[in-house]
C-alpha cells in the first residue's frame, strides 16, 4: 500500500470514523473519487461524522445498501506512515482505533470551506466608554498576546454577544482583517548564526547534526546539568533538520515555558514557530494542523499531543525535561509522551533526541543498554556554577507552630535581599492547607465527589478537590458538628508560605507561582517574564518553578519539607523526589553570581537526600536501577494498571472478583495478577474506582496477553475499564 493509491468515483472504501465503532465501515467513493488517507465527511444515521478512507472496501456489507461518502475535506491525505503510528500507538496502550482517530483530529473546523476568513486582532484606539463585557473581550485579546480570533470564537471566550465583538472594530479597539485560511507559516532560516558555543557544546551539537544529516532514526539522550546549555545544542540539531527540508517537532512540559522558548527561537532562526498547545485560539490550531500535513510550517513547538500532528516529513523530535511526568496522559487514550515519540520516530526515520539534567530510570537504562546514545553536558555554561547544596536538619530547629521557614534558611534569604539578589521558596503543595479540621470535633473537610481532603485556597477564599476540581466556599461553621469558628488548617502550602513570608521579611517584593493562581497561561507567562527581570525579590512556587526557568538574580533556593515525595509506597517515589531537588536547586546560580540550595529536611541521613547533596547522579541511579532489577519492576520488568469504576461500590468490586477469577491468558505467559482492591483514593467524582495490578517478566508479551483476558468479558453497564500500560500513578 503507497500513500498515493486511488479509489475511483462509486468504488467501496473502507472509512475509519471517530465514532466508538469496533470497525472500519464500507461506503462508495464520492463523484471525483478519493484518495487512500483522504479526511472524509461520512453519513452514519442521521448524523455526519468525521474518518479517514483506510483503504479499499471490507466486502462484509451488501454494496447495494452502501451510502457514498458526503465528501472529500480540504486537507493533506493521512500519510500510510501516520495510519501505522496510530495502529501501532493503538497496540500497545490497548486503544480502539476510533479513539487514536480523536487524538489525531484535534482541529476545530476541519470540514470548513477553504474561503477567506474574518478575524479580529487588537486596534490601536480606547473605546470611548468601558463596559464590563468590552473589559472581558479586551481582556482575552490581551491574554493570548495579539493573536488572531474568529467572531464567534472571539464572542465564545469572554462571555458576550457577536455585537460588543463588533462594536469594539467599528470603534477602532479591535482591528477586523481578511485572512485565508490555511496560509503557511513564515519561513525559518537555519543558516543564521547560533549563540556561542563551548568546546563541549560543539562537540555535542555536531554529534546530533551527524545523526540528522544520517536520515535514518535513532534516540539520544541529552544530559546536561542544569544551565549547561542543552537547549542551545538541541537548537543546532533542529537548524540541521530544517536545512534539510524536513519539519522538527519540540515538545515542552509546561504551556509557561514557551515564552522564553520561542523568543530563543526567533533570536536563532529570524521568526517564531507554529505553536500547539492549550494556550492557542482555535483558528491557528486548525491552521497548525492543516499546514503540518501540507509542509506549510517547519517547526512545532507544542504540548504531547502534537505528537499526533500530520506531519508531511518529520526528520526530529525533542522532548525537553524528558522526566516530567506531565508527559504521560491519564485520561482518556493513555499513553507517555516520550514513548509515543520514540514509536513515532522508528517509523518515520526521525531522530529523537531526549533532553534532561535527570532523565527517568528507563531513558537511563536505555541508554546503558546501548538502545541510546548517550551525550553528556558536565558543566554550566559560561562564567556560571553550579549550586553549593547542604541540607538543613529541621530537628536542630525550634518552629512556632504557624512558622515553616527555619533560623538558617530565613538568614541566607534576608543576605540575599540586602545584595539585590533573587531568593525562591519552594514547596511542592498548592493551595493554603492541605486539610482543613475541626477542633471541636476531629472533622476533617472532604471532597463530596471524591474521596479526598479538600485544600484550602484562602487566596481564592475557597475550598478546592485537587482530584476532580470541585470548589465550595470556606464554611464558617464544622458541616459535621455546626460549631462555630474551630476550623483550623494542618500543614503547609505555598499560600501559607506567603503569608508568613512578609510577616518575616517585610520590605520584600513577593510574588508566589503557582498554577491555580492564573487564569490564562499568557497572565503566567508575563509574571515569570517580570520576575526575570527583577520584579521580585522572594519567589515562592510550587512544582511550576521547578521546568526549566531562567531567573539570572536567583542565587538562593530553599526547599521546605525536602523529604515530603519520599513517603508512600510508589515505586519512583525515590527517582521523583531526586529529580525534583536536583532539577529546582538548579534555578539558583545560573547568572555570573554563585548559588546556594539549603534542602530543610527532618531526614537528612536518608540515602535520597544524601545522594542529592553529593552531585553523584550515577551512583544514585545504579542503585535505584539495583533495587528495581531485583524488584522485577519497570524498566526491568512489565507492569500496567487495570483501573475500574462504577457509581455501584458492589457492581465494581463484583467485576474485579470476575477478573481476578478468569486470569487463564495471564499465568499462560508468566503474569502475576494483584487485586481486585480499593484504589487508594476510591472515589472521584461520584465514581467508586477499584484497581487491578499486573506484573509480568521483561520479554513477556504483556498486551496481547492483556487484551485476551480482558476481551473474555463484556463490561457491564455502567462500569468503565481503562488499561494503563507501564503506570506512573498508582491513585
Amino acid at each position: 500500500m503507497t500513500d498515493d493509491v486511488q479509489f475511483a468515483p462509486g468504488t467501496p472504501v473502507a472509512v475509519l470514523t471517530v465514532e466508538p465503532i469496533d470497525r472500519l465501515l464500507d461506503y462508495l467513493a464520492p463523484e471525483g473519487g478519493c484518495s487512500q488517507g483522504a479526511y472524509v465527511e461520512v453519513p452514519l444515521g442521521p448524523r455526519r461524522v468525521l474518518g479517514v478512507v483506510w483503504g479499499p472496501g471490507t466486502g462484509s456489507f451488501d454494496r447495494a445498501r452502501l451510502r457514498p461518502v458526503t465528501r472529500v475535506l480540504d486537507a493533506a491525505p493521512m500519510r500510510e506512515e501516520m495510519q501505522d503510528f496510530l495502529r501501532r500507538a493503538a497496540d500497545y496502550t490497548l486503544t480502539p482505533m476510533p479513539a487514536m482517530l480523536r487524538l489525531a483530529t484535534r482541529a476545530p473546523g476541519l470540514g470548513e470551506s477553504p474561503a477567506i476568513l474574518r478575524v479580529y486582532r487588537p486596534g490601536d484606539r480606547t473605546p470611548d466608554r468601558m463596559t464590563d463585557a468590552r473589559a472581558r473581550v479586551l481582556a482575552v485579546v490581551g491574554d493570548y498576546g495579539g493573536a488572531a480570533f474568529t467572531l464567534g470564537e472571539l464572542a465564545g471566550l469572554a462571555g458576550v454577544s457577536t455585537g460588543v465583538v463588533q462594536g469594539l472594530a467599528a470603534r477602532g479597539a479591535l482591528r477586523e482583517e481578511a485572512a485565508p485560511r490555511g496560509t503557511p507559516y513564515p519561513r525559518l532560516d537555519p543558516a543564521l548564526p547560533g549563540r556561542p558555543l563551548a568546546e563541549d557544546q560543539a562537540a555535542a551539537a555536531e554529534r546530533l547534526r551527524a545523526a540528522v544529516r544520517s536520515g535514518d532514526y535513532g534516540t539520544t539522550l541529552l544530559k546536561g546539568v542544569t544551565g549547561s546549555g542543552k537547549t542551545e545544542v538541541y537548537l543546532e540539531a533542529v537548524a540541521e533538520c530544517l536545512a534539510q527540508g524536513r519539519q522538527a517537532l519540540v515538545l515542552l512540559p509546561e504551556i509557561a515555558l514557551t515564552a522564553e522558548f520561542l523568543a530563543r527561537v526567533e533570536e536563532r532562526f529570524g521568526t517564531r514557530p507554529g505553536e500547539w498547545h492549550s494556550g492557542v485560539t482555535q483558528t491557528e490550531r486548525r491552521r497548525l494542523w492543516k499546514m503540518a500535513g501540507q509542509g506549510g510550517v517547519q517547526l512545532v513547538v507544542g504540548a504531547r499531543s502534537a505528537l499526533f500532528l500530520p506531519f508531511r516529513d518529520l526528520g526530529l523530535i525533542v522532548v525537553d525535561e524528558e522526566h516530567d511526568t506531565s508527559y504521560k496522559q491519564e485520561d482518556g487514550v493513555l499513553y507517555n509522551a516520550r514513548d509515543m515519540a520514540v514509536l513515532r520516530a522508528s517509523i518515520t526515520g526521525a531522530q529523537v533526541i531526549l533532553s534532561s539534567a535527570t532523565p527517568c530510570l528507563e531513558t537511563w537504562a536505555n541508554a546503558e543498554a546501548g538502545k541510546y546514545q548517550r551525550i553528556d553536558l558536565t558543566s554550566r555554561f559560561g562564567v556560571a556554577e553550579l549550586p553549593e547544596m547542604r541540607a538543613v536538619d529541621m530537628r536542630d530547629e525550634t518552629l512556632a507552630a504557624n512558622r515553616w521557614i527555619g533560623s538558617v534558611l530565613a538568614r541566607g534569604v534576608a543576605d540575599r535581599i540586602a545584595r539585590a539578589e533573587q531568593s525562591l521558596l519552594f514547596l511542592n503543595r498548592r493551595g493554603y492547607a492541605p486539610v482543613t479540621i475541626c477542633r471541636a470535633c476531629g472533622h476533617q473537610i472532604g471532597c463530596d465527589q471524591c474521596d479526598a481532603r479538600m485544600v484550602e485556597h484562602r487566596f481564592l477564599k475557597r475550598l478546592v478537590c485537587h482530584q476532580c476540581g470541585a470548589t465550595k466556599p470556606m464554611p464558617v461553621a464544622c458541616p459535621s458538628c455546626k460549631v462555630e469558628g474551630r476550623l483550623a488548617p494542618v500543614g503547609p502550602g505555598v499560600e501559607r508560605l506567603a503569608e508568613e513570608v512578609p510577616e518575616r521579611f517585610p520590605q520584600a517584593r513577593v510574588a508566589v507561582l503557582s498554577s491555580d493562581l492564573f487564569g490564562t497561561a499568557r497572565a503566567l507567562k508575563d509574571k515569570i517574564t517580570e520576575i526575570a527581570a527583577g520584579g521580585a525579590d522572594i519567589i515562592i512556587g510550587t512544582q511550576l518553578v521547578a521546568k526549566g526557568h531562567n531567573f539570572p538574580l536567583l542565587t538562593l533556593v530553599g526547599v521546605i519539607d525536602a523529604d515530603l515525595g519520599l513517603q508512600g509506597s510508589d515505586l519512583r517515589a525515590a527517582e521523583r523526589t531526586f529529580q525534583l531537588m536536583r532539577q529546582v536547586s538548579g534555578r539558583a546560580g545560573r547568572g555570573e553570581r554563585r548559588g546556594e540550595a539549603l534542602l530543610q529536611t527532618y531526614q537528612p541521613e536518608h540515602p535520597v537526600i544524601r545522594a542529592i547533596l553529593s552531585g553523584d547522579e550515577e551512583s544514585f541511579w545504579r542503585a535505584e536501577a539495583a533495587e528495581r532489577k531485583a524488584a522485577g519492576v519497570p524498566p526491568y520488568g512489565r507492569m500496567a494498571g487495570i483501573v475500574l469504576s462504577s457509581e455501584n461500590v458492589g457492581q465494581v468490586f463484583d467485576f474485579g472478583a470476575e477478573l481476578a477469577r478468569r486470569d487463564g491468558p495471564l499465568r499462560r505467559v508468566g503474569a502475576e495478577l494483584f487485586g481486585p482492591a480499593a484504589a487508594p483514593i476510591a472515589r472521584v467524582r461520584g465514581r467508586h474506582r477499584v484497581r487491578l495490578l499486573v506484573k509480568a517478566a521483561k520479554g513477556v508479551p504483556l498486551q496481547q496477553a492483556l487484551a485476551e483476558w480482558v476481551g473474555q468479558f463484556k463490561v457491564p453497564n455502567g462500569v468503565r475499564l481503562a488499561v494503563d500500560i507501564d503506570p506512573q500513578s498508582f491513585l
